[in-house]
């Protein structure tokens, strides 16, 4: 029902309908607060597709006219859509058997997301881009792990982004663009991966993947690049230190040895003190050996 005149507000009769797992009210003037039983989407709370049962509900027979007959007479119908999907509006073949999707963008909504829209495990897209909403998102927007598409782009939430939109893993499009959301890119295994124009136009949100460093980041680079010098004069004076042992090992190896090498007296004197030496040791061994002889001679 998407790029008509409706207005008025949201009727809250939409939560009857428990099965339906394509909404899209886009491209209207609805105005108001979107309704909070609309968790009563029995579907759209389930985390999966029930096939059989999607198809029994697709496909049918004339149970009548085979009673009366006992000819069976089938017919079955082939769903084709055509669906803003990621921004594009794309060509879907039996959408029953994949999508499950809200689209309210592009209308005059105004009031916070309910909580209840949280509780929709079963969610693959969920548009409420170009509305007048406000307040917080949910932190429970992390319940929906199903989530392929979140689009909730020019709106006027404010606050910090949930850590826990960083927990599904699934989400491969986000635009969370133009808004007044403040705070630090919370850290994790998906929001880093989307490019800045996912997050601009928010003057008081900061951190990667944006440009606009968050206060204390520069703090924590000085702490990093102190910690780089104290690395760097480590460094420098285990060189320094490795350097003199070695020139003093040089030297005084070198000193020696030349010494012995190049000047034929000191060679002789040092050979000379050698062989006293050697002398000197074997005699204290052979005067060690004769006393143990008369000792055991004795005993």
């Amino acid at each position: 029902m998407r790029g008509n005149q409706l207005s008025g507000s949201l009727p809250l009769h939409l939560c009857y309908l428990k099965r339906i797992q394509l909404l899209d009210l886009s491209r209207n003037k609805f105005s108001e607060g979107i309704p909070s039983c609309l968790n009563k989407f029995k579907v759209l709370s389930e985390e999966s597709i029930n096939r059989t049962e999607t198809e029994g509900r697709i496909h049918w027979y004339n149970t009548t006219y085979y009673e009366n007959y006992s000819v069976y007479i089938g017919g079955s119908y082939a769903l084709h859509v055509r669906w803003m999907w990621k921004g594009v509006e794309r060509s879907f073949t039996c959408p029953e058997l994949i999508l499950q999707s809200i689209d309210l963008s592009c209308n005059n909504l105004t009031g916070e997301i309910p909580k209840e829209i949280t509780y929709m495990l079963g969610l693959v897209s969920l548009n409420l881009s170009r509305n007048n909403l406000s307040g917080k998102i949910p932190s429970e927007i992390g319940n929906l792990t199903s989530l392929d598409s979140l689009d909730l782009s020019r709106n006027h939430f404010s606050g910090k982004i949930p850590p826990t939109l960083s927990n599904i893993d699934r989400l491969a499009m986000l635009d969370l663009s133009n808004n007044h959301l403040s705070g630090r890119i919370p850290w994790g295994r998906q929001l880093q991966t989307f490019d800045a124009s996912s997050f601009e136009g928010n003057v008081d949100l900061c951190g990667k993947p944006l440009e606009e460093s968050c206060p204390g980041d520069e703090a924590v680079r000085k702490s990093k690049g102190e910690e780089v010098d104290d690395e760097d004069d480590k460094s420098v004076l285990y060189g320094t230190l490795y350097m003199s042992l070695g020139l003093g090992f040089f030297t005084g190896f070198w000193g020696l040895l030349g010494s012995l090498l190049l000047w034929q007296p000191w060679r002789i004197a040092y050979l000379r003190f050698l062989n006293r030496l050697i002398d000197y040791i074997l005699l204290m061994i052979a005067l060690n050996i004769v006393k143990c002889q008369r000792w055991l001679k004795d005993e």
